[in-house]
């Protein structure tokens, strides 16, 4: 039986590329066949700066759009984060998203497709790590990276090489195997 896969793009910014990556992966998580993959893009879910006045993890939100976000980050099986880094940091977007909701995320394994400079994002992903872990998310050594990003960009394309093609299909293997184990922690 087919695991749900939310693909989060972490970046809000005009003119990124993490859509491009997103849409990428989304397509080899298709081909995969373990999950059934949606993207959620932040840049569309567009949550102001964290406002609710309750813990998250009592779970009692006065707003629509912590509900919703809430309901998206509850209907997965796993989460993959197509991230980049900003200062050697996480997207202030996907800091703000995780802060929303608690119990939504809680016995979850999480993956990450980054991206950036010669770091390729992962130094935002060791950062990201520490966080999901306090939100009782199991994040995954598996990981597709993309250094250099926009040698990676050709004509409004992504053009992926053979070994990221290899990694994707490496991380979406593990990545269900992880969702499998923590089910019985999610019942």
């Amino acid at each position: 039986m087919s695991k749900k896969l939310k693909i989060i793009v972490c970046n809000t910014r005009p003119g990124r590329v993490g859509l491009l990556i997103g849409e990428w992966f989304f397509q080899r998580a298709v081909a995969n066949g373990r999950f059934n993959p949606d993207i959620v893009d932040l840049a569309k879910v567009n949550l102001p700066i964290f406002d609710e006045p309750k813990h998250p993890a009592i779970q009692q939100y006065e707003h629509d759009h912590t509900k919703k976000w809430a309901a998206i980050v509850n209907d997965a099986d796993a989460y993959v984060f197509v991230t980049p880094e900003y200062n050697g940091g996480p997207p202030p977007a996907l800091l703000n998203a995780l802060n929303y909701v608690y119990k939504e995320w809680n016995y979850k394994p999480a993956a990450f497709v980054s991206y950036g400079g010669v770091a390729g994002g992962t130094r935002a992903v060791q950062v990201e790590k520490q966080i999901l872990t306090t939100l009782k998310v199991v994040p995954i050594f598996e990981a597709v990276v993309f250094p250099m990003v926009a040698q990676n960009i050709k004509e409004g394309k992504l053009c992926a090489s053979e070994l990221q093609d290899q990694a994707a299909t490496t991380l979406l293997n593990e990545l269900f195997r992880w969702s499998k184990a923590l089910e019985v922690l999610r019942d």
